[in-house]
């Protein structure tokens, strides 16, 4: 099977795709590599607050900071964990760099710099939990016509409310949910 590395990529959901993990969702994919692929799905809002979770985890918010931006499901993995998806990079004690200009947090000093009101909030998603895949079972998927994929955009990601986030990257495609199957090979 061919090499293809989905590194800041959006992943699809397939009409087709039952997993109620993974159904209706779009996921950027921060590392992909011959070990595997991690992503989070930014696209699924769960009830609570940017300001609701830091008060849950001791981290102060100042008053004049908004707070009010919804942490997203980020996928099945470690979901008690908080991960900060952010742009620029930054220095922070935990990063990994995606692209050279977005990073996925896990540290804690990222989100204190947020409720301290010196870190803007307008290019951050935080998510609990994240997407992995083993060695090839990615490309598997893929090739069971699982997901779609389509270069990331910052515009897609930090841009627009999680609602708008899977019709736009489908969009880049040029295509809408209404034009996809929900059955593959089958014309």
């Amino acid at each position: 099977m061919s090499s293809v590395n989905l590194t800041n990529h959006f992943l699809i959901a397939m009409p087709a795709m039952t997993d109620p993990y993974f159904a209706h969702t779009l996921t950027y994919i921060c590392r992909h590599d011959g070990e595997g692929a991690m992503g989070v799905v930014v696209n699924r809002p769960i009830d609570l607050t940017l300001r609701g979770l830091l008060e849950q985890i001791d981290i102060p918010m100042s008053a004049d900071t908004g707070g009010t931006e919804q942490v997203l499901y980020g996928g099945p993995v470690q979901m008690d964990r908080g991960f900060v998806l952010h742009a620029p990079l930054g220095q922070w004690q935990s990063t990994l760099d995606v692209n050279g200009q977005i990073g996925l947090t896990t540290s804690r000093d990222i989100l204190q710099t947020v409720g301290s009101g010196e870190l803007s909030t307008s290019a951050l998603l935080v998510t609990l939990g994240y997407a992995g895949w083993e060695a090839g079972q990615l490309e598997r998927e893929l090739g069971e016509n699982s997901w779609l994929t389509v270069e990331a955009t910052a515009d897609v990601l930090f841009g627009l409310p999680a609602a708008e986030r899977l019709p736009a990257a489908l969009q880049r495609l040029g295509i809408s949910f209404a034009m996809l199957s929900d059955q593959a090979g089958h014309a």
